[in-house]
């Protein structure tokens, strides 16, 4: 099974779409299986990170932004704006895809986790993602 999710985000950041994915998993209503994200987009990405501390995900925002500075001499690719190439690196140096195990007809995150929208455009805007749900 293939789905598609648009995802809106208001600008830079981490925004979490656990619930979405879980969502469209029960949809499918599969026993065990495997569930894979694709983002569709050179710059947001995806990852699996911790849930219950707002801190954690502040903490990596900043993080990623001292390691990839926008505003960066070195950078030519600035066609939209001086938080262009920057994006492209930060999502290069994350992941546009996750593969999640499905145990029971649920993911099987673990406690802590969830699944994040990395947005890397201070912008935002209309994130699509492509999930294959199947055995």
């Amino acid at each position: 099974m293939v789905k598609q999710l648009v995802v809106n985000t208001p600008g830079q950041g981490l925004h979490e779409i656990t619930r979405e994915v879980e969502s469209l998993v029960r949809e499918a209503k599969l026993s065990e299986g495997l569930c894979t994200i694709f983002v569709r987009h050179t710059s947001a990405s995806l990852v699996i990170q911790e849930n219950a501390d707002p801190l954690a995900k502040r903490d990596l925002e900043r993080w990623i932004a001292r390691l990839v500075p926008e505003g960066d001499p070195f950078y030519t690719h600035d066609t939209e704006g001086p938080d262009d190439m920057p994006a492209h690196v930060k999502s290069a140096l994350t992941a546009t895809s996750l593969s999640i195990p499905i145990v029971g007809r649920s993911l099987a995150l673990g406690a802590w986790q969830g699944i994040y929208l990395w947005e890397h455009r201070r912008r935002g805007g209309r994130r699509e993602l492509v999930l294959h749900i199947g055995t």
